[in-house]
């Protein structure tokens, strides 16, 4: 049997591939696999990497369990969620036409547009998380970077007719005021 695995620590399944353990029971870890989610696997289960190895505790705090969550949020702040293109912009194609006809226009699938304008929120959100977990920068300059930061958002509230959901859209100063 293998040294148990604590809270935290990061596997790559065979079949679930990387996951993070999130809890422990009597004979199975509770692991949440990217693409699959929460699943059980038994603590006998010897088939997967592990990747980084957590001790276990023999009681895990509340506040241990923030650092542990912190922690992996920040190690996998790179994976971004699956956001769906507005349906009616599925197969279109961005062209942007300079002004100049001697010059030659761009074109590129929109679907390529919008997973760089997803990338860049995706970014925002882990710079944003990335201020409001720094322990160098004081309160009020970490207000001042979020103020700047609603701005940027409000910029991009523009490529808002892209995303098929309203909830993956940026939102602006403006609209945080009335939420």
């Amino acid at each position: 049997m293998n040294d148990l695995l604590g809270i935290g620590s990061r596997v790559n399944h065979p079949a679930y591939g990387f996951g993070v353990i999130i809890q422990l029971h009597k004979v199975a870890y509770d692991v949440c696999f990217q693409t699959y989610g929460i699943k059980s696997v038994g603590k006998e289960y010897d088939k997967w990497e592990i990747i980084e190895a957590i001790a276990t505790e023999a009681e895990v705090t509340f506040t241990a369990a923030e650092v542990s969550l912190k922690r992996i949020l920040q190690t996998w702040s790179g994976i971004s969620e699956v956001v769906p293109l507005a349906d009616k912009w599925k197969d279109g194609t961005l062209i942007l036409k300079p002004e100049d006809p001697t010059l030659k226009s761009k074109d590129m699938p929109i679907e390529t547009f919008f997973h760089k304008i997803v990338m860049v929120r995706d970014r925002l959100r882990v710079m944003e998380q990335r201020i409001n977990a720094s322990k160098n920068l004081s309160d009020e300059e970490k207000v001042n970077l979020q103020q700047y930061l609603t701005r940027i958002y409000g910029s991009l509230t523009t490529f808002n007719v892209l995303f098929k959901y309203k909830e993956n859209s940026f939102v602006g100063e403006r609209s945080k005021a009335m939420a």
